[in-house]
């Protein structure tokens, strides 16, 4: 086993902590926002707090946040994490141009792209955020499986939620290695929509969505004999990639809006991702 995939399995462990996953979600922010007039603060304001948010929410959230004056230079040294800036201004250091003009889903991405240190604390604090967050640790975490599936190369790499820490009490195999990423993906995308972190709190949503809602095994076992992967590890990294991008989709979908995957979008977002997972495979396969 490489030393890199010792690595990612020591991260996997690490992340298993339900405590350091809540405490990273809740770490404070230091918001910036630098504009010329009280209207375009006020429209920061709005995209990262919009007024729909619940007074807590809003209230939790517009702590973190600071006007700036533009003529304060010793203000815009501050040590921000973000700092949104009017077009024209500027922009200092980890300063992002606000230009709502050009849409808000660049700016997102880009923000969330670049501060992967707080990602967990800016969608728990700024539900903007939160999707995009989502998406990139689904991304995150499918690669790592499918990373360890290729390295390890793993005689069965279709993980069991059954098969959950809190009933096994150890990890015995390579597969429970997959598990375990995909459990702290789950302790992730709890914290990303600010909903209770922790073992306890998630087991029984947690064994009902993988275990009954997904059946992603079934659909598995029927769609990969329907798609040519070949032979070799390139399948198995495939199926591990994409089991886990079907179960953080469906979580994130559940913890989003309350409501799952339905059998069709289940079979759908299936396919795409074993299509995906062969992509992937092939470009980290050594």
């Amino acid at each position: 086993m490489s030393l890199s995939v010792l690595k990612d399995i020591r991260k996997i462990y690490n992340g298993l902590n339900a405590h350091e996953v809540r405490d990273a979600a809740a770490q404070q922010l230091s918001i910036g926002l630098l504009a010329t007039s009280g209207d375009v603060y006020r429209e920061m304001e709005d995209f990262l707090v919009p007024s729909h948010l619940d007074a807590y929410t809003r209230g939790q959230a517009l702590r973190m946040i600071s006007r700036v004056d533009t003529e304060d230079k010793e203000a815009q040294k501050r040590d921000f994490d973000i700092l949104l800036c009017e077009p024209g201004i500027g922009l200092p250091r980890n300063g992002y141009l606000f230009d709502p003009v050009n849409g808000d889903d660049a700016l997102i991405n880009t923000i969330v792209s670049e501060n992967r240190p707080v990602e967990l604390a800016l969608a728990h604090t700024f539900p903007v955020f939160r999707q995009a967050v989502a998406h990139r640790v689904i991304t995150r975490i499918s690669r790592e499986n499918a990373m360890l599936a290729l390295v390890t190369a793993l005689p069965n790499v279709i993980p069991s939620f059954i098969e959950l820490p809190w009933a096994v009490g150890e990890f015995a195999t390579d597969t429970a290695f997959l598990t375990m990423n995909q459990i702290r993906m789950a302790l992730m995308m709890a914290a990303i929509y600010d909903r209770p972190v922790g073992y306890s709190e998630q087991k029984m949503s947690i064994a009902a969505i993988a275990g009954g809602a997904f059946g992603w095994r079934a659909v598995a076992r029927e769609l990969v004999s329907k798609i040519p992967l070949g032979g070799g590890l390139i399948p198995k990294a495939a199926i591990a990639y994409a089991g886990t991008w079907v179960v953080g989709t469906g979580l994130e979908r559940v913890y989003r809006t309350g409501v799952g995957l339905t059998r069709h979008e289940k079979r759908e977002a299936w396919a795409n991702a074993i299509t995906k997972g062969r992509e992937v495979a092939g470009e980290l396969r050594p």
